[in-house]
């Protein structure tokens, strides 16, 4: 470009985007111009557009090339602490701060239990600026809430829960994060993705696309997605900036602990129903397999509601997991850790709602699902602590990110093969307190599909040296 003081560019922030508009037709196209950013001309206003996520790089880029810019684009402001109450740092978060403090993006990957939360208000409070946390649930939104209420002594905004109350530091979820950025995209200037490997979904990105914000923090104890899509952090966030592992504060900064897998059988009853299931799915599969040797599960579920046939093969495959999921020597192993530990606080997690519901009439103990109201919640996490309740059930509410009162016992009844989710839950009975071990129960039922899916979950270096016991 000749004569660049003789360019302009004006640039402002509509409905999730940047337009940028040139003072005159003499200027060459931004298309051009903007190296790495993906600009178009929008026909429709007569100007160009790219997503807001680029405005930090559109402005560097704009600078570097000697445009002069009006810039309308940035709402935010800075902030004062009334406040300071946070713990002293260890040094792993020290150094996760300071990782992240070098470009001031990033995504910090620590173990639950390690205190990301505390890493993210110390950066705030040495930051100062507009700030929007966004969570996965509504009760992480909450605890948020209180967190920097307690720590900062500032009373955060809530967007979410059908409150839209925005404050310069607001607490959100990442589904209101994804309805209302196109009006907040440019009101903060930090944005806090808590267990940001939620983010890469095909809704979920659209809350850091939509963002202007140039300080951007990912939190994450589990970064690995099924769909290989954590490669797409980097550009929502930025790469990953500090990483450790479970072995490097196991027994130190986290409590050691034990792992135990407990191997059941069906009865046979449960047996017969089980195979009876298999062999139709597996009759089913032969015979479409024999017109399409390229067909697989995914594309019966996609016919299941216009073929009578893969209908029926799907409601046996879900026969199949109840079956495994509730079988019946589970409740027995169950009453028998109960016993073993009287006394204890014990968490329970499922693979269903089903199961959690079962396991909840038949031993009188709360269950804790999705659906359960705010007060709900803190009722049976207070009767938890308080030893109201010897125990818990939950599906997946539990898995990641909420508070839980101390329990040093844990038993996985059911789940996925996910090594994030086997990860979460161990994470959950791993907060340190004097040198009381954690114990985690695997109770896996044999010759099923649980087996699979077990071994995958135990390819976590978390769980090396996992026993097996029977009960």
């Amino acid at each position: 470009m000749n004569n660049k003081q003789d360019y302009f560019l004006t640039l402002s922030f509509e409905r999730g985007t940047l337009l940028l508009q040139t003072a005159n037709d003499t200027q060459p196209p931004l298309d051009n111009v903007f190296k790495g950013i993906p600009i178009s001309y929008d026909q429709r206003v007569l100007k160009w557009r790219c997503d807001a996520i680029h405005y930090p790089a559109l402005r560097e880029q704009a600078f570097r090339l000697g445009f002069q810019l009006n810039d309308t684009v940035a709402e935010w402001e800075d902030v004062e602490w009334l406040k300071l109450s946070l713990p002293k740092l260890r040094n792993e978060q020290k150094d996760a701060i300071k990782g992240w403090m070098e470009a001031k993006r990033g995504v910090i990957v620590m173990p639950t239990g390690t205190g990301k939360t505390e890493v993210a208000l110390a950066i705030m409070r040495e930051l100062g600026v507009s700030t929007l946390v966004v969570s996965p649930v509504r009760d992480l939104m909450y605890q948020w809430q209180r967190r920097i209420l307690r720590g900062l002594g500032y009373d955060a905004g809530i967007i979410g829960d059908n409150t839209f109350n925005v404050r310069p530091v607001s607490v959100t979820t990442y589904h209101s994060a994804c309805i209302h950025m196109e009006t907040l995209g440019a009101k903060f200037k930090l944005i806090i993705f808590d267990e940001c490997h939620h983010l890469p979904g095909k809704l979920r990105r659209e809350a850091a696309l939509m963002s202007a914000a140039p300080f951007r923090m990912g939190l994450t104890a589990t970064p690995e997605r099924s769909d290989g899509l954590q490669a797409d952090l980097e550009h929502l966030i930025g790469p990953v900036v500090f990483d450790i592992p479970i072995s490097a504060v196991r027994g130190d900064v986290l409590a050691d602990y034990d792992i135990f897998r407990i191997p059941v059988y069906l009865t046979p009853d449960e047996q017969e129903h089980y195979n009876t299931s298999a062999r139709r799915i597996r009759e089913y599969m032969k015979k479409r397999k024999e017109d399409d040797a390229s067909l697989d599960w995914k594309d019966v579920m996609a016919e299941t509601g216009r073929d009578p046939e893969a209908r029926a093969a799907q409601q046996a495959f879900y026969f199949m997991k109840s079956i495994q999921d509730r079988a019946f020597e589970k409740f027995r192993v169950l009453e028998d850790i109960f016993r073993l530990h009287i006394g204890s606080p014990v968490i329970i997690f499922t693979g269903s709602n089903v199961m959690a519901r079962d396991i909840s009439r038949r031993f009188l103990i709360p269950c804790l699902l999705n659906h359960c109201g705010k007060k709900e919640r803190l009722d049976i996490l207070d009767g938890l602590r308080d030893g109201i309740y010897p125990a818990l059930v939950a599906n997946q509410v539990l898995d990641e990110g909420v508070d839980l009162p101390e329990a040093k016992v844990a038993v996985v009844v059911g789940g996925q093969a996910s090594t994030r989710q086997a990860k979460q839950r161990l994470g959950r009975i791993l907060r340190k307190s004097g040198n009381k071990r954690g114990i985690l129960y695997e109770i896996v039922c044999e010759a099923t599909g649980e087996v699979d899916r077990s071994r995958q979950r135990r390819r976590s270096d978390a769980y090396k040296g996992t026993r097996h016991r029977k009960i």
